[in-house]
């Protein structure tokens, strides 16, 4: 990405939101002021506090997040675009929940590497603290 984040700075892709349909006649969502939700594309390293020193920043590219309806600067570059603002400004982190079942049951095994059960892993596990 071209676009580099200083200090604090945290530069955040707007997810498209899914508009609200009754029957086949779209319902545009106007006037309501909403957070905008995104990815986070960029992050600077931290920044100096005196007489604490460096704090760095705790937000990682790829994390998603609510952004506050005012604070961060809109942003185009080269026709996409994006939110910068300090990582204080930021609401929250959305935490993304996985499904174990789910994972497991579109993980193939190859040749050289066997998908066990959580029974006969839980029976290695002890095994290995004996």
């Amino acid at each position: 990405m071209e676009l580099e984040a200083l200090f604090d700075a945290v530069i955040v892709k707007p997810q498209e939101e899914e508009e609200s349909t009754y029957g086949s006649i779209v319902v545009p969502d106007l006037g309501k002021d909403r957070n905008e939700h995104g990815a986070v594309v960029a992050v600077g390293p931290g920044r100096h506090v005196a007489g604490v020193g460096f704090i760095e920043t705790e937000i990682k590219v790829g994390d998603k997040v609510v952004l506050p309806t005012m604070g961060f600067t809109k942003l185009e570059h080269k026709g996409e675009e994006y939110y910068i603002g300090q990582e204080n400004q930021i609401l929250a982190r959305i935490k993304k929940e996985v499904n174990v079942e789910k994972v497991l049951a579109e993980t193939e095994a190859d040749e050289e590497h066997h998908i066990i059960s959580e029974e006969e892993f839980n029976k290695l596990e002890n095994q290995n603290h004996e």
